[in-house]
C-alpha cells in the first residue's frame, strides 16, 4: 500500500503550487490537501495565533493522521506554534513549511533578513530562525522588514504595489544582510523577477525545501 501524507493549508491559493511540488517530488505518494482559510483569517484578525485557532489547526493534523496520512505538512508559517503542539498527539510526522528554510538560513549565514507582508507571519519566522541558532550554538543577527500595506493591496488585486513594496524591502535587505528570508511562499514570485543587479544575496523560500523535507520523511518511513 502506498504511503499517504496530507498538506494543510489556511489559503487555497496554496495548493497549486504544492501540488505541482508533490507532483515532482512525492511519486508514488498519496496526496490529499485540507484547506482551512478561516484560520488565517482569524490570526489575521486577532493580530497573533490565540488559543483557538491553534486547537482548530491541531484538529485538523489529528483528523489528517485518522484519515490515513504517514505525514502532515501544515503549509502556513503563522501557526508553526501550534503545529508544533500537535506533535504530541499524532504517531505520525507533522512538518512546519518553514522549518528546513530556516535551518538553511541558520547554516548559510550570520546576518539573516526576514521579509512578510503580515507581522502574524514574521514573528513566528524571526524567532524560529533565533531558537535554531539557539540550538546548534550560532549568533546570529536577524533583521525583519514588515511590507507595510503590501498584504491589503494583494486582497484588493493591486499586485503592483504589492510587487513593489516587497521588491523594495528585498533591495534594502539585500544590502545589509547575508542572506533573506520569505516569510511567506507568496512572495518567491516576487523575488524570481528581480533583475539580478538587485538580487545581491541569496533568498530562500519555503515550499521546495518543505517539500524535499518532507519527501525525505516519507522515504524514511
Amino acid at each position: 500500500m502506498s504511503r499517504q501524507v496530507a498538506l494543510i493549508h489556511t489559503s487555497a491559493m496554496m495548493v497549486p503550487p504544492f501540488k505541482a511540488l508533490a507532483e515532482e517530488m512525492l511519486a508514488g505518494v498519496g496526496v490529499f490537501h485540507v484547506v482551512d482559510e478561516s484560520l488565517l483569517r482569524d490570526i489575521i484578525r486577532d493580530g497573533r495565533l490565540l488559543p483557538p485557532t491553534a486547537r482548530r489547526l491541531v484538529g485538523h493534523v489529528i483528523a489528517a493522521a485518522e484519515a490515513g496520512a504517514d505525514a502532515v505538512m501544515v503549509t502556513c508559517s503563522s501557526v508553526g506554534a501550534a503545529v508544533e503542539l500537535s506533535r504530541a498527539l499524532v504517531t505520525v510526522p507533522v512538518l512546519r513549511v518553514d522549518e528546513p528554510m530556516a535551518a538553511k538560513a541558520v547554516a548559510s549565514g550570520e546576518r539573516i533578513g526576514v521579509v512578510a507582508t503580515l507581522p502574524s507571519t514574521l514573528a513566528p519566522t524571526a524567532e524560529l530562525i533565533r531558537r535554531l541558532a539557539r540550538e546548534a550554538g550560532k549568533k546570529v543577527q536577524v533583521t525583519d522588514r514588515l511590507c507595510e500595506g503590501a498584504f491589503a493591496a494583494i486582497l484588493a488585486g493591486d499586485t503592483a504595489t504589492h510587487d513593489a513594496k516587497v521588491a523594495a524591502a528585498l533591495g534594502e535587505l539585500s544590502r545589509a544582510c547575508d542572506l533573506i528570508v520569505l516569510a511567506q511562499a507568496s512572495m518567491a514570485r516576487v523575488a524570481e523577477a528581480l533583475p539580478a543587479a538587485q538580487r545581491r544575496v541569496p533568498i530562500l523560500s519555503s515550499p521546495r525545501l518543505a517539500v524535499e523535507k518532507l519527501a525525505e520523511v516519507v522515504k524514511s518511513l
